[in-house]
């Protein structure tokens, strides 16, 4: 479901955005619905990449190339 939505925007940003959308051939509104759906999904990547970063360190990694292809070697033969 679309709504809209009314900005308050200094004049100059407005004017800079009318020649950008005209430039792209793309409205103002596809213009700042893009730009919140694309700070959106980087939020999203965002949360599962500090996530993941929290986990650095977690398991301590005594284990050697060998050691895993010895358990590679146990697990698939």
């Amino acid at each position: 479901m679309q709504a809209k939505l009314t900005l308050r925007i200094e004049e100059e940003l407005i004017n800079t955005a009318k020649v950008y959308s005209e430039r792209s051939g793309k409205s103002v509104s596809r213009i700042v619905a893009d730009l919140f759906k694309s700070i959106q999904n980087n939020n999203s990547n965002n949360d599962i990449t500090q996530n993941v970063s929290s986990l650095k360190g977690v398991i301590k990694n005594d284990t050697s190339v060998s050691d895993y292809k010895i358990h590679l070697e146990s697990k698939y033969l």
